[in-house]
Order: C-alpha cells, then sequence, then structure tokens
C-alpha cells in the first residue's frame, strides 16, 4: 500500500514537472534580426521534446497500471455511516473513459511539430493553452487520491513551505515564456503588416529558409521600438508591454539561460506586483493577458502567504505554547507567594520536561493508543532499561518484563528534592536510572549514596500495607527514572518465583538485614522497612 502510495506521489510531481516544460517549447522560435526572419532553436528544440517524451513516457505507465487496477480491482468508498459502497459497472466504465480521455489529451506530441504554421497562427501557443487544462485536471485528481490515501502530500513541514513557493514561482516562469513568445509574435505581426503595404515584399520570406531572398530592404526601420507611452503617431506600430523583450534582445538570442532568467525575472515581477507597472497596447489579447497577471498575481499571492504561514507557524505552535505555560506558572508562583528555591525546583522541572517531550504528553498518548502498539513502544522505551538494573537480573521471562514496561512510569526529580522523608509512608517504589540520591537517618547525617540502578522501597514486595521510610532520600542531582505503585509491585512479585532471592541477595549485600529485623522487632510487623533504600 505504501509503494502505491509513494508511487502516486512519483507521479503528482512528475506532473507538476511535465507542466514546467512545456513552455520550454515557447522559448524555441528566435528573431534573426540580420535577415529580418524567424527561425528555431533546434537544440533547445530536441531538448525539449526529449524531455517531455520521458516525462510522457511515465506517465503513460502511470495510464496502463491504473487502468489494469480498475479494471481487475476497482476500488471502494465509505460513506459516513461507514457503508462500503460498490459503483455500479456502468458507472466505474465512464469514470475510466473519462480519465483515459483527460490522460490522453494531456500527453498528445503536439507541440514537438516545428513548423512555420505553428509560429505564425498561434497554434503553438493555443496547443499549449489547450493541453495545460487536462494537466492541471490530472494534478488535482492525482492530489485528490494522494490526500485520501496518505491525508498530505508532504511529511515535513518545510518541504511543504519549499513546495508552496514552487507552484508560486512556476506560474512566473510560464508567463515569462508566453510573454517571450507573444512578443515574437508582435514582431511577426508588424512585418506582416509592412509586407502587405510594401511591393516586392515576400511574407513567406519572414520564414527563415535556405535559399530565401532577405526582406532587410523593406523591413530595415519599419518597425522602431518605441516606448508605448512615447508614441504619439497612429501610424508606428504599438508593441505594449512586449518592448521590453525586443528591445532587450532575449528574442534574438539562443543562450537558453539568458532568456530563461530574463523571463522568468519578468513573469515574477509582474506577477508579485499584480501588473500594475504593464503598459499595454489596445490589444484585447494583450489587455486580457494583463487581466490574467493581475487576477492570478493575486490568488497566487494570498495562496502563498496563507499556506507558508500556516507550515511555519505549525513549527512554533508548541513553542508559543510553552512560553504561554511558563508564564502561566510564573503569574501562579508569584500569586501563591512560594520560596524562591521551590520557584527555581519548579522552573527547572518544566525545562527538563520540555527538552524531553517538546510538549508532547507522553502518558496521554501512549494511554490513547490500541495495546499491542502501546506494549511493543513502552518496550522499545523502557526494556533495556529494566534490563540494567541489577534486581531484575534475574527475570527471564518476557512476558513479565513486558507486563513491567507496561506498569512502570517515568519520573523525573531536580537537584535538592526530596524523594521521601523519614517517618513518612512509602507510596512507590523508585527503580532509579540516572543521577545521584544521597540517603540519611537523624542519627546519621553522612548517609549512603544511591546512583543508576539502585532501588528505593524493596520491601514493598514484602508489605501488605504501606511501610514506614526510615530514610530521608534527597536527590543529589537531576534524577531520571521509572516507579511502580504498591499494585504494582505485587503483581510483578506474584509472578516472579525468584524475585524474593534476588531481593535477599540484594539485600544481604547492602548490609541491611539487621537493620531489617531490628526495625520489625521494633514495630512488631513482620514486613520490615528498608534501611537504604526507601520510599
Amino acid at each position: 500500500m505504501k509503494t502505491f502510495e509513494n508511487w502516486r506521489k512519483t507521479i503528482m510531481l512528475l506532473c507538476f514537472a511535465a507542466f514546467a516544460i512545456d513552455p520550454l517549447f515557447l522559448f524555441i522560435p528566435v528573431i534573426d534580426s540580420h535577415r529580418f526572419c524567424f527561425t528555431y532553436d533546434k537544440k533547445l528544440g530536441l531538448a525539449a521534446c526529449v524531455i517531455r517524451t520521458f516525462m510522457d513516457s511515465f506517465y503513460v505507465i502511470h495510464i496502463i497500471f491504473r487502468s489494469i487496477t480498475e479494471l481487475i480491482a476497482p476500488r471502494s468508498q465509505v460513506s459516513l455511516r461507514g457503508e462500503i459502497i460498490m459503483h455500479s459497472k456502468a458507472t466505474r466504465k465512464k469514470r475510466l473513459i473519462f480519465r483515459f480521455m483527460v490522460d490522453i489529451a494531456s500527453i498528445l506530441p503536439i507541440p514537438h511539430q516545428k513548423s512555420a504554421l505553428l509560429v505564425s497562427k498561434d497554434i503553438l501557443k493555443k496547443v499549449i493553452i489547450c493541453q495545460y487544462i487536462p494537466r492541471i485536471l490530472c494534478i488535482y485528481l492525482l492530489f485528490q487520491e494522494v490526500t485520501k490515501a496518505s491525508g498530505t502530500v508532504v511529511e515535513t513541514k518545510w518541504i511543504g513551505a519549499a513546495l508552496n513557493l514552487f507552484l508560486y514561482m512556476l506560474p512566473s516562469y510560464v508567463f515569462g515564456g508566453f510573454w517571450y513568445f507573444n512578443a515574437i509574435q508582435r514582431e511577426n505581426l508588424c512585418w506582416h503588416d509592412v509586407c502587405a503595404r510594401t511591393p516586392g515584399c515576400n511574407v513567406m520570406n519572414l520564414y527563415c529558409a535556405r535559399g530565401s531572398e532577405d526582406n532587410n530592404r523593406f523591413l530595415n526601420n519599419s518597425c522602431p521600438l518605441i516606448d508605448p507611452g512615447q508614441i504619439t503617431n497612429s501610424t508606428v506600430f504599438n508593441f505594449g508591454m512586449y518592448i521590453d523583450a525586443l528591445k532587450s534582445g532575449v528574442v534574438e538570442s539562443r543562450y537558453f539561460p539568458r532568456k530563461f532568467f530574463y523571463c522568468f525575472w519578468w513573469g515574477l515581477r509582474n506577477l508579485s506586483a499584480l501588473g500594475q507597472n504593464l503598459e499595454t497596447s489596445n490589444s484585447v489579447e494583450e489587455i486580457v493577458f494583463v487581466i490574467i497577471i493581475c487576477i492570478l498575481g493575486l490568488l497566487l499571492f494570498a495562496l502563498l502567504i496563507g499556506n507558508v504561514q500556516k507550515y511555519l507557524q505549525s513549527t512554533t505552535i508548541k513553542v508559543d505554547e510553552m512560553e504561554e505555560r511558563k508564564r502561566d506558572i510564573e503569574k501562579w508562583m508569584s500569586y501563591r507567594n512560594l520560596p524562591d528555591d521551590l520557584k527555581q525546583r519548579i522552573r527547572k522541572y518544566g525545562e527538563y520536561t520540555w527538552k524531553q517531550t517538546r510538549g508532547i504528553k507522553e502518558e496521554a498518548l501512549l494511554r490513547s493508543l490500541p495495546i499491542d502498539l502501546r506494549l511493543e513502544t513502552k518496550r522499545h522505551l523502557y526494556l533495556n532499561l529494566l534490563k540494567g538494573v541489577p534486581l531484575f537480573e534475574g527475570i527471564d521471562d518476557g512476558w513479565l518484563l513486558s507486563a513491567m514496561c507496561n506498569r512502570v512510569k517515568y519520573v523525573f526529580y531536580s537537584a535538592d528534592s526530596y524523594i521521601v522523608k523519614e517517618g513518612d509512608p512509602m507510596e512507590e517504589m523508585l527503580i532509579i536510572t540516572k543521577g545521584k540520591l544521597k540517603s540519611t537517618t537523624r542519627s546519621h547525617e553522612i548517609g549512603e549514596e544511591l546512583k543508576a540502578g539502585d532501588i528505593c522501597g524493596e520491601l514493598l514486595f514484602n508489605s501488605s500495607s504501606l511501610p514506614t521510610s526510615t530514610r530521608t532520600i534527597i536527590t543529589l542531582t537531576e534524577v531520571e527514572g521509572f516507579t511502580l505503585s504498591p499494585d504494582d509491585v505485587k503483581f510483578v512479585a506474584s509472578h516472579f518465583n525468584h524475585l524474593q532471592s534476588v531481593i535477599h541477595k540484594q539485600m544481604s549485600r547492602q548490609g541491611l538485614e539487621t537493620e531489617i529485623i531490628s526495625s520489625m522487632r521494633h514495630t512488631g510487623n513482620m514486613e520490615g522497612i528498608c534501611e537504604k533504600e526507601a520510599f
């Protein structure tokens, strides 16, 4: 399924590329200023034909592939009530024929034909415009298929912003190509008018051919390049907004980068300025062209700003939420007159959780997942850390380790935080994975140091009620770890036959048995109290 989605995305990108290839045909005609005739850039024409044929070949494969899949395995749709809707055979046939006709119309190789008729009668321009309609329709239908299958075209915000910028710049290049071609058409129209009024001038010589005569003696200085605002005589031919293309000499150049960038710059400048600086002649076609530039420029600019803003805001929305939450916390702490050291610890906790989760509520996210995904995710996050704890080294039951991964909760303590104080009940068992803690009593201020791998609250395994801590546990550095509730501890103990012996060995190694026996005698409770690690 993922392969089909990637294939559709690839074809859609190829359609955009083919959309950008078609204007290359508009740059093929060139004016020979010495012979006063029109010729062709053969190298550019060959390159454009090869590239477009290559693009269309991929789309032909896509047409065949889609036709086969539609005939063999027609797709169904799901209604809002969850009912599967199967289209009738006649409906599928009509849809398939319509898509096939649109696809064929978009890849017809008409622009590949090189003839003077295509230039003189505006056929090339009309063919490209007509083929743009089915090409845009193909892109729209593919976009619907991609978004319906995967929900979005791109996964990364920055790629989405770049794609929207490309979609804004592409029409600039297309308008630049049509501007170049129309400039040549205006020159062609002027020369035709002059030849029609001049005896001896042959219109057929306007198209460069071997052995043809030149019309330079008839056309020399016949079509002066005068800005539209400076024309005072109605007999002077008005080139309108195409005067810049003729004066710059791009219509006479065979150097493609010069033509491309100059026309692209013209299109981008006027599309961004909504065509405000364009001076037109009284030609209806030229005026309609400027109106299209104005309207489309306004729509594309609004679309670009809206989409780019949406993509860029999505990268900072979490940061803004975090800053707003920090301000709310600061106001609350000031309103409650909390001490400065407590404020600082709260700030550190907020900063650390932001660095770790980036504002994502991890526990809520894990609870929202199906049980199989939740268990697999927690195994990936916690399994290796639990295996590194000496107390659980003897556990070789994979199911029990998975159950522990599902029950543990991640916790973080800032430096100088009290985990539990002497005389308080131990409500959780803490498994230390990072950081250092200090365990002290009222009689021993120096105490002992706890580190990664140690556990506070092992005696919860043997207690039916919450035991009382005989130690004060305080963090020396920032501490990370996992906690298990008393019920979770009992669940683990009931499924692990060797756990009691492992705890006994660990407590013996730490020299805690004497303290436990004395505490049991003192309290009369056979469930004891942990000397070193209490929670």
